[in-house]
């Protein structure tokens, strides 16, 4: 079974700005230090990324993974694992949120590992991503988009 984690976060930039950094997704290793490379394999009409292969180490552990990108409007990003060598499966999401200082990101995110993990181990993966995609994607989006 999936064990799910989400965030909410708020960047100083408009919904428009945090979702070209979103759709960026071949910059993601420049935010994610555990994203080692990223390659677009496919793209919807609108040049927006489709799948997505992504190579990553995370506690030692390295796995390439293909995901399925899909966009709705400007304000909300989501992901399904379509192979990986250490999930089940994975889903995400963003869904972004005008507010009077900028955008509310709220973060999804739903992951089932092949092997047997701790659940306790699992949660505090899951909680440190969300820290550290706040951080970094925030600091990205300010120097790159706004």
């Amino acid at each position: 079974m999936a064990l799910s984690v989400s965030g909410e976060f708020e960047i100083e930039a408009s919904p428009e700005q945090v979702m070209a950094a979103l759709v960026d997704v071949e910059r993601i290793p420049e935010w994610s230090a555990v994203h080692k490379k990223v390659v677009v394999e496919s793209r919807f009409d609108d040049g927006r990324p489709r799948t997505v292969r992504m190579t990553l180490a995370v506690l030692g552990v390295s796995d390439t993974q293909l995901a399925e990108h899909k966009w709705i409007d400007d304000e909300h990003m989501s992901w399904t694992l379509l192979e990986s060598e250490k999930q089940k499966c994975q889903e995400g999401e963003y869904r972004l949120v005008p507010t009077s200082r900028g955008t509310s990101v709220q973060l999804t995110m739903a992951v089932e590992p092949k092997v047997w993990v701790p659940k306790s181990v699992l949660r505090q993966g899951q909680k440190q991503a969300v820290r550290l995609i706040r951080k970094g994607f925030t600091q990205f989006v300010l120097e790159n988009y706004v």
